[in-house]
Parts: structure tokens; sequence; C-alpha cells
């Protein structure tokens, strides 16, 4: 078997990546959740009135997957544990938006607002989990 270094190991990127950009939005989302609350392109505000504390307690909840994924870019050992617990809450996520949506809590345009933040990740986190947790047990 080939040994992996960083310029060849996809996972490195995929878990750098994923991870800068939770750490990034839940730095944003502590930092200044009016301003998040206000100017992310999401129709946020369409959910209801601003919740600073709230903004920021899913703010830590961002961060903290930032800083998991960060370590499974480096970690191996431990990346199918954190893509499966972070895939599950962009799962449960996306299955909030699509009840709100379809019961009529926000408008039907939020189909579409919400496929590139909300449900396409969710898709993609699911298609690397999957992948992962089949290589994981192959190799096992």
């Amino acid at each position: 078997m080939t040994q992996r270094t960083p310029a060849t190991d996809p996972w490195l990127w995929i878990f750098l990546l994923s991870g800068l950009g939770n750490l990034a939005n839940g730095l944003w989302m502590l930092a200044a959740p009016a301003y998040w609350y206000a100017t992310l392109p999401a129709g946020v505000p369409d959910f209801g009135p601003l919740n600073e504390h709230f903004v920021r307690d899913i703010g830590s909840v961002f961060t903290m997957f930032g800083v998991a994924l960060l370590w499974g870019a480096w970690s191996a050992g431990v990346r199918a544990a954190v893509l499966a617990l972070v895939t599950l809450f962009y799962a449960l996520h996306a299955l909030v938006h699509i009840w709100d949506t379809g019961r009529g809590f926000v408008g039907p345009e939020h189909w579409g607002i919400d496929f590139p933040t909300v449900y396409l990740p969710a898709i993609v986190l699911a298609f690397l989990t999957a992948r992962l947790l089949r290589r994981e047990s192959a190799r096992a």
C-alpha cells in the first residue's frame, strides 16, 4: 500500500476546507451575530426575529465542528466519527428546513434559497460519510 502524503490525501483537503469553512462561519456567528443574521444570503430573517444568544449558541456548534474537522484533517483515526457527527447535524438541520418550508412557515422560495447552504451540504456530507465508512470497513 502506498503511503499518502498531504499532497496526495484527498481526505486531508476535504477535512481541511470543511473545517475552515465551519470555523469561519462559527466565529462570524460568535463575533457579529446581528451582522451574520442580516447579511448571510440565506433568508435567515424569514425564520423569525434576531436572537443574538441563539445565533451565538449555534455559532458555538459550527466552531466546534470546524475544530473537529481540522483535527480530522491530520488525524485519520478520528475522521469517520467526526464526519458522521457533523453529517448528522447537517442532515437534521436540512430536515428541519424541509419541515418548516413544507408546512408554510416560510415561503416556497426557500426551497431554492436553502438548497446551496442547507440541502446541498447535507447531501454532500452524506455521500462523503458513506464513502469514508465504506473505505474504513474495507480496511478492517
